[in-house]
């Protein structure tokens, strides 16, 4: 199927890139808001309401299951709906994830819970993240394609900056829920546990209403209209996977930056408050990282434009390993204030320095006519292995230890180590034109990556 419009019918003026950015900062923001809301409930209160038979440490490592199920289901959505936005379009995707997103988000809002429908609770909230991994794992792909494409028409020099905008959804979304949750968990805890815990949830459908009102409004990729697929022609996940060895330097390239925002975020709530925090105190240290994140990650960025997308990657990655068992540390001490600090270093600072640029680098390293499903599959890999099995091993680590939060630190580390030596492996593309050009990490035996 060949899009309605032509290259030359397409806007793709300022004034569209900015409605294009605007439009992927908001779908990011709504993923990441459930991101933080889900993690955050779970760990609050959902082992006690889904999984209310099990050990109370068994009922958090449970909750953090229902997460991983989530983002165990990303995959599946890259390759389902970057298979569809390489063939008919990226718009009509943007808009369909988006809406499976918030459905998925305000229905598990209104899910009874253990006590109402016994097993059939947990067994609902698992379907329900299982079609929102699916629905954000399509997600990111064609957002920040959109906004990189239309980029690269305008202002092809600064794709880093721009698509920084729709990694700005993560702090923002982060930014927004934390605020939620920390109004309705001042409420008595009954109030909470019993109806309270919903809100956050319910209050999606604000964030849905408005990104599809932006999304509905934008113009379809002027580089996608120049190489739309035929129907004939090999589907593009199959040309992706004849070159599995770009995919997994692309999901290796993100590991750290969604280890780091797990852990840091989500897991962390859980952990501090089993450490003596109160939830209003963590929920501060979070929304403070956030917003330091806010500005660090367009200025990591709108720097890779100038300097390239390696040496900001792995700078980040570096400073992220060395802060890992100092921010515990940190964390360890009781101290609300030592406690901001620690997440606005590693979250705020070494976090956003690594994921600022991936949204160019990884649009960078797939031809345009497989980038959706390209980019999709490396960077759902990425949240997979990264953000979705760290906190259920840093859990279960800690339910099985006397508590210490080495574990953590070293998943930390871990996860900072892949980047690193992924980057290393890396060759740079901040200067290469998007276009159809399979991605070269390596020199040919000619000297030249093209």
């Amino acid at each position: 199927m060949q899009p309605s419009l032509s290259p030359a019918q397409l806007p793709s003026d300022t004034r569209q890139l900015r409605r294009v950015a605007l439009s992927g900062l908001l779908g990011t923001a709504v993923e990441f808001y459930d991101f933080l809301v889900y993690g955050t409930v779970a760990a609050l209160v959902f082992g006690d309401l889904f999984f209310p038979r099990a050990d109370p440490a068994v009922g958090t490592v449970a909750a953090f299951g229902t997460f991983a199920a989530g983002y165990a289901a990303r995959p599946l959505g890259g390759i389902v709906f970057g298979h569809f936005g390489d063939r008919i379009g990226r718009k009509s995707m943007m808009v369909l994830t988006m809406a499976l997103m918030g459905c998925g988000s305000f229905l598990i809002g209104v899910l009874p819970t253990y006590a109402t429908i016994g097993v059939w609770a947990p067994v609902l909230l698992v379907a329900l993240r299982v079609v929102q991994g699916i629905a954000i794992g399509g997600e990111w792909g064609g957002a920040t394609l959109m906004v990189v494409e239309h980029a690269e028409r305008t202002q092809g020099a600064r794709r880093g900056l721009w698509s920084g905008f729709t990694q700005l959804g993560a702090p923002l979304g982060s930014v927004l829920s934390a605020g939620v949750v920390t109004l309705v968990s001042a409420l008595p805890d009954d109030a909470f546990r019993a109806w309270g815990w919903r809100v956050p949830f319910l209050l999606s459908v604000v964030l849905l209403a408005v990104g599809l009102f932006v999304r509905l409004r934008v113009a379809e990729s002027p580089l996608f209209a120049r190489t739309a697929r035929e129907p004939g022609d090999t589907p593009p996940v199959v040309e992706v996977l004849r070159r599995p060895k770009i995919v997994l330097l692309a999901a290796c390239v993100g590991i750290g930056a969604f280890t780091a925002q797990s852990l840091l975020t989500g897991f962390m709530i859980s952990y501090a408050v089993e450490q003596g925090y109160t939830r209003p105190q963590v929920l501060t240290a979070v929304t403070v990282a956030s917003c330091v994140a806010l500005l660090v990650l367009p200025t990591a960025s709108a720097l890779s434009d100038r300097v390239g997308r390696r040496p900001v990657v792995l700078a980040g990655a570096v400073a992220s390993a060395a802060l890992a068992f100092p921010v515990l540390a940190l964390v360890d001490s009781g101290s609300p204030g030592l406690l901001i600090l620690a997440l606005a270093l590693g979250h705020g600072v070494a976090q956003s320095t690594m994921y600022g640029p991936l949204g160019a680098l990884l649009s960078e390293m797939f031809g345009t006519r497989v980038r959706y499903t390209g980019a999709s599959l490396g960077y759902q890999a990425a949240t997979l292995l990264g953000a979705g099995f760290s906190p259920l091993i840093a859990s279960s680590l800690l339910a099985s230890s006397d508590g210490g939060s080495a574990p953590v630190s070293l998943l930390l580390c871990g996860g900072a180590a892949i980047t690193a030596l992924t980057v290393w492996r890396l060759r740079e593309t901040h200067t290469d034109p998007l276009d159809d050009t399979p991605y070269s990490p390596a020199p040919t035996p000619e000297g030249t990556f093209r």
